[in-house]
């Protein structure tokens, strides 16, 4: 499974680059917001720490716009992934940008036929919000599982990209039903590695230790 990051705060990303955690970061209006940063600039700095792909959204509302801007955004640079909402308008600009070459996140999705489609029109990453299902009592997780069936069945190259990942256990069941990739804040990514036992069995080896009066270095 591949690890997103799903922020736009460039020392977060590149502390777990450094680790060999990133393989892509997703960012939005809203994550552009809280960085306080240009969109371009912001953006291309990241493209600059991350070799793999980088989302960048569009806030046009029409076709039309939405493909002028995702033009903007991957001029950027290569890695670039243009980001466009689940909607008609949004599936036009995909079908256009995708043939031109470009990789296109559609986003906001919440229906396995919301996926179908989406893979149909071209889109690189889907990306369904398993947070905001949950948020309205709807499993998340099985319609990542729906998309997984779907997509298997009829060949569709298009990755699953979990995303509204706000917990370790959002990522473990999103590996076990197929999920190609989550997108999740650099707090989860980093939770991953927490466990009480791993926390107490430290404890008593550090007690044990001292115990014995020995160094190593």
């Amino acid at each position: 499974m591949k690890f997103f990051i799903d922020t736009a705060d460039v020392a977060a990303i590149a502390e777990l680059n450094d680790l060999g955690m990133v393989d892509g970061v997703t960012t939005n209006p809203s994550i552009i917001l809280k960085s306080g940063r240009d969109i371009l600039e912001v953006t291309k700095e990241i493209c600059g720490i991350v070799s793999g792909p980088v989302s960048a959204e569009v806030v046009a509302m029409k076709a039309d716009d939405m493909i002028k801007e995702g033009r903007k955004l991957a001029e950027i640079a290569p890695n670039i992934t243009v980001k466009v909402p689940l909607t008609w308008d949004g599936l036009r600009a995909c079908k256009v940008l995708s043939g031109e070459g470009r990789m296109v996140n559609v986003t906001l999705c919440f229906s396995a036929n919301q996926a179908l489609i989406a893979a149909k029109a071209g889109a690189t990453f889907i990306s369904p919000f398993v947070g905001r299902m949950d948020d309205i009592n709807l499993d998340g997780m099985e319609l990542i599982a729906d998309i997984r069936q779907i997509y298997d069945n009829y060949g569709f190259d298009t990755q699953i990209l979990a995303a509204s990942i706000r917990t370790v256990n959002h990522v473990t069941q999103s590996a076990l039903v197929g999920a190609d990739v989550i997108t999740a804040p650099p707090a989860v990514i980093k939770a991953l590695a927490n466990h009480p036992l791993t926390d107490a069995g430290l404890a008593q080896f550090e007690k044990d230790w001292a115990k014995t009066g020995q160094k190593i270095l």
